[in-house]
């Protein structure tokens, strides 16, 4: 008789042995995630998974099945059936495509291939040869609660068919435009002068020089948090953006001149915290999070500054490859900015009109 007991991960195995003795053996089995749910019936009950967002383990912690189940499950992500759909994400996460993002990316699309996994794992390749496969995707992506967590999870879905087709896998091919459900409309999300005095006023020095230095060179706050001082020569910063890759050179206006030459260089990173020390994502955005609400900006956000930096560039008549230079953007990227930021702007506006009025003289 076997006895199999789930504890934080610690399952307990106690072997009745032939001559009547007991004996325990202990098997660290980990990674084993738990959910609660309650039946039509009102029971609470517990599921066990082999990891969070990885198959569901078959009977209760008490069953030899549990075991063999746990077995299973790990021994077919090592080794997936190269015919099922799973066997191309296990590929993929292995690929430089994934391995060579960013930590924060990877972190997030690990969240939405645990949700491709148990939606499409057990998909055989075959049927992405089917066409009528792109509604079963579709109906799985309308059936989140979420409308951004929904087109962010088509999004890594598409992108590793992409890969696979690259690869010569699969010949099923992503569609080219499919309306994406989440609409988030910041055209007006305009850090004005007013703002950013506001903000400045709530602010301690700490963030006053991280908003400057957003303002002043529409960069993204990842690449900011991790700008060195070497990047800065008293006339330029040039960094490479971690997100694309591109390599940029903005020359510094002499606001943030101003600021980063009275800036003590106590960490080999301009960002730093009240101990001097460079800032740990979670943490500046929760100190950016809690200002912002202290100077009643709430609705403004950090991200919101790149689209600004654009908006000014642009009242300022830039051209849009000028723009782009500066802030790293594509040209295209700079056109849907003016289109949903500049257009709304009365400076732009007035100059229009007063181009008009000069072209009439």
């Amino acid at each position: 008789m076997q006895r199999l007991i789930a504890s934080l991960g610690l399952i307990i195995l106690r072997m009745r042995w032939m001559h009547g003795g007991t004996g325990t053996v202990r098997f660290r089995l980990k990674g084993i995630a738990t959910t609660t749910g309650t039946l039509a019936s009102g029971e609470r009950v517990t599921y066990y998974y082999a990891w969070r967002g990885g198959p569901r383990l078959v009977g209760q912690p008490g069953s030899p099945e549990f075991l063999a189940s746990y077995e299973a499950a790990h021994r077919n992500w090592h080794t997936p059936d190269p015919t099922l759909f799973k066997s191309v994400v296990t590929r993929y996460l292995k690929s430089k495509a994934f391995t060579e993002r960013r930590a924060r990316t990877q972190a997030d699309y690990l969240k939405q291939i645990a949700k491709i996994e148990r939606a499409f794992g057990d998909l055989p390749l075959a049927a992405l040869d089917d066409p009528r496969v792109t509604r079963d995707f579709l109906d799985w992506r309308d059936s989140m609660t979420s409308p951004r967590q929904a087109d962010y999870a088509w999004s890594v879905l598409m992108r590793i068919i992409s890969w696979a087709r690259e690869g010569g896998e699969t010949t099923y091919r992503p569609p080219e435009r499919v309306e994406r459900l989440y609409h988030a409309d910041r055209a007006e999300k305009i850090w004005t002068e007013q703002h950013v005095a506001a903000f400045m006023t709530a602010a301690p020095e700490t963030l006053q020089r991280a908003l400057m230095l957003a303002l002043e060179t529409g960069q993204r706050q990842g690449d900011l948090l991790v700008l060195p001082w070497s990047a800065y020569d008293g006339t330029w910063i040039r960094l490479r953006q971690s997100k694309t890759g591109r390599a940029v050179r903005v020359p510094v206006t002499r606001r943030l001149c101003a600021v980063l030459d009275n800036t003590p260089r106590t960490s080999p990173v301009v960002l730093t915290n009240s101990y001097g020390r460079p800032w740990k994502p979670n943490a500046f955005r929760k100190a950016w999070g809690a200002v912002s609400s202290k100077a009643g900006l709430a609705d403004l956000t950090f991200h919101d500054l790149r689209g600004t930096a654009v908006t000014r560039l642009s009242e300022a008549e830039c051209t849009p490859q000028e723009i782009a230079t500066i802030t790293g953007h594509s040209l295209r990227d700079v056109g849907n900015i003016m289109d949903r930021y500049s257009a709304r702007t009365d400076k732009i506006a007035v100059a229009a009109i007063a181009k008009l009025e000069r072209g009439r003289r």
